[in-house]
């Protein structure tokens, strides 16, 4: 061949070459449509294989693909129509079920190319989970099913939920498990739970006592194990998430407001209570929590705190799932329960989630929310908005956001896949989250640390081939064509499917390592062809664009959080291998899941939680108490021995962490530190700079805070046994605890900063006030019970000189994060929904001056103190009162001060509501225009008030007690003591309503001359009804008769205008008893015997079986104790320098040296007396080591306001620990009949020498109540007396009620008399029916020709019978016109007694001030 000639055809041949390999690169993909009649209510892909299957529930059929989705097949071994539940094995790809509405239901064991039957003895039943699974590989064949079991009973049926297992996959017949269940799981079902329980092991929810109505009681509700009983009442759900077994109970004890409980355990053996940092607010509701998206290192749970159900707090857990943080508040939620949270797809820590920015105007105004995405690269410890791609801002704040769950609109999860760091979603860039339909189509190839616009409008999107395809389609209008990327969103190629379609859904094998997808659509109605269903499924195989297989050059080291803050996640950095942007090949990987690498790093503190026995505090690991040592260790008994001991610190379970700082490592310690043999006892003594001028523990936490007089605070999470300085820069004025959460509390300074903490104490968060702390008096924080909202008040323009110097009040809703404006010249301002009083949570309460000019340092009474309430905020506002003196708030009464101008008094006013108030009426003598007054207490539906009816030489009065709704006031007690401080000698026993002492002045005459007061001591046991006298016992603590023996006799103790710390009690912790001796009563005052000989300040610990009692009358080095309720003490001596006691508070001593200045707090630990545990019987109390006690048993009555109350305490001769050991809860055994005790003296009334109850002289009694307002069938005339709200006495001497009267009205009349109306009419008309008949000649058998009579006389036919009913209807309408107009009647009582409300007498039996809840 010439050259030529071969130049030519190498010159043809090459561009043949080229042509065909540019023709091949540039191929399409290829399609094929299926059609279908209905969307698919379940699409699945078979793990690591090809075989899809389609559900159509709608007409109960299963369709079958072999090749991703390019052909379908019906499968033909199910009967057409039969299909009602589709459920996969999620441990064996080969297996599925599917579950039929009949006895016979089908599996394959072959990704569906054919079914097989099996038959269970009952219907299966409709729960979300049917079937359960074990986790074990060699186990796939053993199932639980749930059915529905029914039986016949007269009325219909009852039924009820059984579970069946069996351990061939349904191979034999299934036997029967349990019985009554709600859920039944194998504890082995999570791949990621792991523990060494039996491998049989079932959970199962279930009643223990059904029902004959075919309903449960909640408190049946148990959840029961094959192999042990999990000892809980009220167990709403069971689940395993990751690693974590969770049990959902409700809280069934009174009070509890049906809160739920959630119990956590990561090894089957041990179940803790999962503790949320702040119990007042983050009560879990039914229905209100979502346990969301959670990682093996960690338990996501959302919260409901907000008033709307649309908004949450979202927890975030330590490694075993008990101890809860906040992890982000305002999260978005629906009203289903799904929240906008979800973590990157293999890329550990990075979660992303929306908050909505507006959560006050959606709570206030109802409007729309805005929503702004964040993201977080540690699990939850921080979080950041998204990154806006470069360019697209053009304001601040400016931030990418993302529709997330609650908005879904494709299969699988919204944002990632497995393809690794790939994450795509539809959002918008600025403030908030824009529309759906206005919305862009983002992505992030980093993970989410940046991102970029890929194309405009929405878009449904899925990755294919690990990443190396992109596949987006239109998702706002109709399309008939796809886009797709091979370069990572560089640039986009269309591609038509030849049919116009709305998208419904867009996906591809679960591990995103197919070349294939599956894109679901409804047809248009113009494409739609004849005989086609409108539902198609078009398959995508891009494996057609004819790219090379990937090679190692082709591929690149992905490391996951390579530019976040934080690179290493749990002791490890992440990265995969996949393939480099500008290559262009494909992965070819398919059913190979991406391979995670871990490059393993230093360990650093974050590594690491606290050791057993430790806790947090402010950051670091302290203990608890003193350390538990083998009894190998500390055994020579030489002064500085040491032991190894923990440092207080472990590695997080599965922490991949590998050298750097090793804060597990034991230290060396001193023996003197670890905790003592059984027996001994453990004190520490810790000397401070200055006295003690404030000191609080955390309610029910062993953390304690403490205030110094050179304005230092410490703090101990051990009860005292270490301390440290908190802030030592600072200088603090003062501290709260948040009256709402046991959790919270807050430091005030002497600038607007103050520190914070959400989980007593474990961290402290600074934060900024909106103005320094006020110097007017006034309390600097109010709480309410929604956690999150405050008041401050604090100083404004008053830096330089005092020309508008005044007090501000502003509120928060988030924490002190931002802050808004209440009012200006405050005296107080409070919150007016608290914990009983349940009205406006908007509402906010203050005093305010009416002239807002000058300087407010200089105001008198001149210029007039208003109470104004403001609701939504103070947004509303309402002058409620021209001239208040105060308010305050107590249980469900708020108490308004008023003052009169024009008199110069004082009047007190209540409410109920928060809006509508009644003027408080008083005794002749008592009224508080010419009175000082104490309100002192109210837990039993009535206020206590103190009247001050001497000043000088020294001060005392008489304890008034008003009716159920504060308005009348009664006396109850004269000549009551007081201080000059105002604190009054009468205190509320703890734990038992009703029961009060008091001290009253037994010599006025005398002490209003000499200022000299003798003291007497008298008791209540029916709420102030009646007092009497201690009675004295009969031989002291030496077993030494008294010379009491006299009926003039009796014991007498000191109160609280005689103590250093006004907040102790008798009851806890001290009583000083006369004569310097020390008195102890364990029937709840009705009995008393003398425990020790000398003054004693005492205290209660581990539920009262440790008593602590130690002399402040002079220095001491020791106390005294007892385990035994006092019948023996020993002695336990803390130091060998005395110290004067001044105060004790849960077993530390607060004193100061005799001869060195600060101050001293004395820590003392024993729980070591004792190791033994309190054995304790819930379900069969007294046959235990508690015994059930009622603090009535030593009277005649076994009764107390009216009923028999069993309370659960430890038996006293019993030495054993009650720590947490869950006590029975206490128990009404019944009712009582009334007795005179269950009665107080009415309104003007009061008790004589003979404890009867007379008319005061010169007063009128109340005028009866006859309004049957409540639907009574009568009405009584009052008495001197009426019943004691607190009691619930039935029956009986009825002394309250005088006369009988009939009520008007409907109410009046007896069930006879309605009988009788009912029937009255019936038998008339049944008795001119039988004469017809008789008549008729029907009754003779007649014959009838044509023409007949059909009468027999006239008006006794038909006609006439029927005409009757009208007259029946008529008297029916008379006795409604009764029932309408006595209705009438009392509506116009209600508004003329609620429109003069203020000048009306309003009595309890009228309710006028009780108001329902209305949340």
């Amino acid at each position: 061949m010439a050259p030529w000639h071969r130049t030519a055809a190498f010159i043809w041949s090459t561009l043949a070459f080229l042509l065909y390999f540019g023709y091949t690169s540039a191929a399409d993909p290829e399609h094929a449509i299926s059609y279908f009649n209905n969307a698919p209510t379940r699409l699945f892909f078979f793990d690591d294989t090809a075989n899809v299957i389609y559900h159509d529930a709608i007409f109960g059929d299963i369709h079958v693909s072999q090749d991703e989705g390019k052909t379908w097949k019906r499968a033909d071994d199910i009967p057409a129509g039969d299909a009602a539940m589709f459920i996969e094995h999620p441990f064996d790809n080969r297996v599925a079920f599917v579950l039929t509405n009949s006895y016979t239901h089908y599996r394959t064991d072959n990704r569906g190319k054919s079914w097989r039957t099996f038959d269970v003895p009952e219907l299966i039943s409709y729960v979300q989970n049917p079937l359960s699974f074990h986790s074990d590989s060699t186990k796939w064949e053993y199932t639980l099913f749930q059915a529905t079991k029914c039986d016949e009973i007269p009325w219909g049926e009852r039924c009820r939920d059984v579970t069946y297992y069996t351990k061939d996959g349904f191979a034999s017949s299934p036997q029967l498990l349990l019985e009554d269940v709600s859920r039944c799981q194998f504890a082995h079902s999570s791949k990621d739970f792991k523990h060494d329980a039996h491998e049989d092991l079932i959970y199962c929810v279930a009643y223990d006592s059904s029902a004959m109505t075919g309903s449960h009681n909640l408190a049946s509700s148990r959840l029961y194990s094959s192999t042990d009983f999990f000892n809980a009442k009220g167990v709403v759900a069971f689940a395993i998430v990751s690693k974590f077994a969770v049990v959902a109970l409700k809280d069934l004890t009174p009070g509890s407001d049906g809160d739920m409980l959630l119990y956590v355990t990561v090894n089957i053996k041990e179940w803790a209570k999962a503790q949320f940092p702040h119990a007042s607010q983050a009560r879990l509701r039914e229905n209100a929590y979502t346990i969301v998206e959670s990682t093996v290192h960690s338990l996501a749970v959302d919260v409901v705190l907000h008033d709307t159900t649309t908004v949450g707090t979202l927890f975030v857990s330590n490694s075993n799932g008990t101890y809860f943080v906040e992890s982000l508040t305002d999260t978005n939620r629906n009203m289903v329960g799904y929240v906008d949270y979800e973590t990157i797809y293999g890329v550990e820590g990075v979660g992303i989630a929306n908050v909505v920015d507006n959560v006050q105007d959606v709570e206030r105004k109802m409007v729309a929310k805005k929503l702004r995405s964040v993201i977080t690269f540690n699990d939850g410890s921080s979080w950041d908005p998204l990154v806006a791609p470069s360019g697209t801002c053009s304001s601040q704040p400016c931030s990418l956001h993302l529709h997330s769950v609650t908005d879904m609109h494709n299969y699988g999860p919204v944002f990632s896949s497995p393809a690794p760091g790939f994450v795509m979603g539809v959002g918008s860039v600025g403030k908030a989250l824009a529309p759906y339909q206005e919305s862009n189509t983002y992505m992030s190839t980093d993970a989410g640390l940046t991102w970029s616009m890929v194309r405009e409008g929405a878009h449904q999107y899925e990755f294919g081939d690990s990443g190396s395809v992109i596949v987006i389609v239109d998702d706002e209008q109709p399309t008939d064509s796809i886009m797709y990327s091979t370069d990572m969103s560089k640039n986009w190629n269309t591609y038509n499917v030849g049919i116009q379609f709305n998208a419904r859904g867009l996906t591809t094998v679960s591990d995103s390592t197919s070349q294939n997808f599956l894109l679901l659509g409804q047809v248009t109605r113009q494409s739609q062809q004849p005989n086609q269903g409108r539902n198609v499924a078009i398959y995508l195989n891009f494996a057609a664009l004819g790219r090379p297989k990937c090679g190692p050059n082709d591929k690149e080291s992905w490391y996951a959080r390579a530019n976040s803050k934080s690179e290493c996640i749990m002791g490890a950095k992440q990265w995969y291998t996949r393939r480099k942007a500008d290559a262009d090949c494909y992965m070819g990987e398919e059913f190979h899941d991406p391979e995670v690498h871990d490059d393993k790093c230093p360990c650093e503190e974050h590594d690491y939680e606290c050791d057993y026995n430790y806790v947090r505090s402010d950051g670091k690991c302290v203990p608890s108490g003193p350390e538990r040592i083998p009894s190998t260790q500390c055994t020579l008994g030489t002064p500085n021995e040491k032991y190894m001991g923990s440092s207080g610190y472990r590695k997080i379970p599965g922490n991949k962490c590998e050298g750097g700082s090793r804060m597990d490592e034991p230290i060396s310690k001193d023996c003197s530190g670890a905790e003592p043999v059984e027996g001994a006892i453990v004190h520490q003594i810790h000397s401070f700079p200055g006295d003690v001028v404030q000191s609080e523990y955390f309610r029910d936490s062993k953390t304690v805070l403490v205030r110094l007089t050179d304005l230092t605070i410490w703090q101990s999470s051990n009860e005292g046994y270490t301390w440290e300085q908190k802030f030592p820069e600072e200088r603090f004025l003062a501290f709260y605890m948040h009256t709402h959460s046991n959790e919270r509390a807050y430091l005030i300074t002497n600038s607007q900063r103050f520190y914070h903490t959400t989980d007593t104490g474990r961290y402290w968060h600074t934060s900024e006030a909106p103005s320094p702390p006020n110097t007017f008096g006034a309390q600097v924080l109010r709480f309410q019970p929604r956690t999150e909202y405050l008041i401050w008040i604090g100083n404004v323009d008053c830096q330089s000189g005092y020309e508008n110097c005044h007090a501000q009040a502003q509120y928060t809703w988030n924490n002190g994060r931002n802050w808004e404006l209440v009012e200006d010249y405050v005296v107080n301002c409070d919150w007016a929904r608290d914990e009983e009083l349940r009205i406006d949570s908007s509402q906010i309460l203050c005093e305010s001056y009416a002239n807002k000019q000058g300087s407010q340092v200089f105001f008198g009474r001149d210029n007039a103190l208003q109470l104004v309430s403001g609701t939504d905020y103070y947004a509303t506002k309402k002058k409620l009162f021209d001239h208040v003196m105060g308010f305050t708030k107590f249980s469900e009464f708020l108490i308004v001060a008023e003052f009169l101008p024009m008199r110069g008094t004082l009047n007190i006013q209540v409410s109920l509501d928060g809006r509508t108030f009644a003027s408080g009426s008083f005794p002749p003598g008592m009224h508080p225009d010419s009175h000082a007054y104490t309100i002192l207490e109210s837990s039993t539906k009535s206020i206590f008030l103190h009247m001050t009816m001497n000043e000088v030489p020294t001060p005392w009065g008489n304890i008034l007690k008003s009716n159920s709704n504060g308005t009348y006031f009664g006396l109850s007690l004269e000549n009551v003591n007081r201080n000059n401080d105002g604190f009054v000698d009468f205190e509320k026993f703890v734990g038992l309503d009703g029961i009060a002492m008091a001290n009253i002045v037994a010599n006025p005459a005398e002490a209003a001359l000499t200022g000299r007061k003798a003291l007497q001591t008298r008791i209540t046991h029916n709420d102030g009804g009646t007092w009497k006298s201690l009675l004295p016992p009969s031989v002291d603590s030496l077993g030494m008769r008294y010379p009491c023996t006299s009926v003039s006799c009796a014991l007498h103790v000191h109160g609280y205008t005689e103590r250093f710390d006004a907040r102790a009690t008798y009851s806890s912790p001290s009583v000083v008893g006369v004569e310097s001796d020390t008195f102890l009563s364990r029937d709840g005052g009705f009995t008393w015997e003398e425990v020790h000989k000398d003054a004693h300040l005492w205290e209660f610990g581990d539920s009262g079986s440790v008593i602590v009692i130690v002399n402040d009358e002079e220095p001491t080095d020791h106390v005294l104790f007892t385990t035994d309720e006092g019948l023996t003490w020993r002695e336990f001596q803390f130091t060998t320098e005395k110290i004067r006691v001044r105060d004790i508070m849960t077993f530390m001593l607060l004193g100061r040296y005799s001869a060195t200045g600060g101050s001293v707090i004395v820590h003392l630990d024993f729980s070591s007396l004792t190791h033994k545990k309190c054995l304790v019987d819930v379900e069969n109390p007294g046959h235990d080591d508690f015994e059930l006690w009622s603090p009535s048993e030593e009277r005649d009555s076994l009764c107390l306001f009216g009923r028999q109350t069993l309370y659960h305490r430890r038996k006293r001769d019993v030495n054993c620990v009650v720590g947490d050991t869950p006590k029975a809860l206490n128990n009404i055994v019944r009712n009582c009949t009334c007795t005179s005790e269950d009665f107080e003296c009415e309104f003007n009334h009061v008790r004589n020498g003979e404890g009867e109850c007379v008319l005061v002289p010169g007063t009128s009694s109340l005028l009866s109540d006859d309004s049957c307002r409540n639907g009574e069938d009568y009405w009584y005339e009052r008495t001197a007396y009426r019943k004691v709200h607190y009691s619930t006495c039935e029956g009986g001497d009825r002394i309250d009620r005088g006369n009988k009267h009939l009520c008007p009205g409907i109410n009046g009349h007896s069930a006879m008399f309605w009988m009788m109306v009912i029937l009255f009419p019936f038998a008339i008309t049944a008795l001119v029916a039988w004469w017809w008949y008789s008549k008729s000649g029907m009754a003779r058998g007649m014959i009838r020709l044509p023409g007949g009579d059909y009468s027999h006389g006239s008006g006794s036919g038909v006609m006439a019978t029927l005409a009757s009913i009208p007259w029946f209807l008529l008297g029916l309408s008379g006795i409604a016109f009764e029932y309408i107009a006595s209705s009438l009647e009392s509506v116009s009582m209600n508004y003329r007694a609620r429109r003069g409300y203020r000048d009306v007498p309003v009595d309890e039996d009228a309710q006028v001030l009780h108001f329902e809840d209305e949340e």
